[in-house]
């Protein structure tokens, strides 16, 4: 009775709460200021809708109505500036493919199709943590992501929840051995998102696992083959659209330079942001040592018993990808929204991590953790639209 269940009350648990969002955003977009909405506002003023395609969304809107440039824009002073090639095509492709099908505009369909995306997402993760940790802590697991406080990007404009749905069914694929199918969906990741790194660091391990346990479970030349591809498939992930880039614009740096655009300074410069800027919030001494005191904590929350339950990819890969964004990430507001992909921590958090036969799993307090996280994760979701959603030009700071 639970497994038949278990995916709608995690489906509408997921509307439920991206509901709550939607009431949230179209209560603040009373408070918008049109200016704030690229390409204009209606006659009546700014509302939902407006407000799902504003930051990125706009150069998604791009993408849709003009394509990509076929040389990189610079100013007079010949500086590269701000363009589409940062953005990956996949998402634009289906809203494109969307539209056309439906006659929606692109305010509407772009918007709809994420969170269609996004509910998808949201079901695969179910699935994938209940193989782990069970029904009952995966329910609780996917509700407090799915109202974390940059849960609302969900169902913006934006490539989070396309990301999420090919990065869950990516672990899926690999925890129940899929090779042919993880490669299949790591090289669709190579067009959608950047984070192939990652990805590849998960697969190695993957590999390295199934491949220990050979004496066991002899491996077939066709299992040889697929732990391959999946290797394969995430090194060309990583360079594919780079390299179209590259050759569409006929500079090798093409991709990586646009990507500097977006940088404080100018330039990637892996990991120094976060010390400099932890030294201008918090000093020359407590800057660091908070940084220091974090990776701790977060290498302590993945690597202790209380997370064995999760197996070795799902904590790899929070482990992972963390350390990939602090390798090519400023940081900055956007930090919020990328923290979405470490959802694993969320079973840690509530105390669903722990083996089943660990005596000390008996008192977890899964559901009382869960339901205080999401009532902070909405209360804190009105700060976030408020802050970082609701654009007050002619600046102000991007999701």
């Amino acid at each position: 009775m639970i497994r038949r269940w278990f995916l709608p009350a995690v489906l509408s648990a997921y509307l439920l709460l991206r509901f709550f969002s939607f009431v949230v955003i179209s209560i603040v977009a009373d408070s918008q200021d049109p200016a704030g909405v690229p390409r204009g506002a209606g006659e009546d003023g700014v509302g939902y809708f407006d407000m799902t395609r504003i930051w990125d969304g706009d150069w998604y809107f791009r993408i849709v109505e003009e394509g990509y440039p076929s040389e990189l824009p610079r100013n007079a002073a010949g500086d590269l500036q701000q363009n589409q090639w940062a953005f990956y095509p996949l998402y634009p492709m289906l809203v494109r493919a969307v539209m056309a099908i439906t006659g929606l505009s692109f305010p509407v369909a772009a918007p709809l199709l994420a969170l269609a995306l996004g509910a998808g997402a949201a079901l695969v993760m179910a699935v994938l943590l209940r193989d782990k940790v069970g029904p009952f802590v995966a329910f609780c697991a996917v509700a407090v992501y799915a109202a974390s406080p940059p849960s609302p990007t969900l169902q913006l404009a934006y490539t989070e929840s396309l990301a999420m749905l090919l990065l869950c069914a990516f672990l899926l694929a690999l925890t129940r051995e899929k090779w042919w199918l993880a490669t299949a969906l790591a090289l669709l990741t190579g067009i959608a998102r950047p984070v192939a790194l990652p990805l590849g660091l998960v697969a190695l391990v993957a590999v390295i696992w199934r491949w220990r346990s050979r004496a066991d479970r002899p491996i077939d030349r066709s299992t040889y083959a697929g732990m391959a591809s999946s290797l394969i498939a995430c090194g060309l992930s990583g360079l594919m659209w780079p390299t179209y880039v590259g050759w569409r614009t006929g500079e090798s740096s093409a991709y990586t330079d646009t990507m500097a655009t977006w940088r404080a300074s100018g330039e990637i410069v892996p990991f120094a942001p976060w010390f400099d800027n932890a030294r201008y919030a918090l000093g020359d001494v407590a800057g660091p040592l908070v940084l220091v005191l974090a990776t701790v904590l977060i290498i302590a929350a993945m690597a202790g018993p209380w997370a064995a339950a999760l197996g070795p990819e799902l904590r790899v890969w929070t482990l992972g990808y963390l350390l990939y964004l602090a390798a090519v990430l400023d940081v900055w507001t956007s930090l919020y929204r990328y923290l979405l992909f470490i959802f694993p921590l969320a079973v840690v958090l509530i105390g669903g991590g722990w083996l089943a036969s660990d005596p000390r799993s008996r008192m977890r307090f899964v559901g009382l953790r869960a339901s205080v996280l999401v009532l902070l994760g909405l209360a804190w979701q009105v700060w976030w639209v408020w802050e970082l959603l609701r654009l007050a030009p002619p600046s102000d700071n991007p999701i």
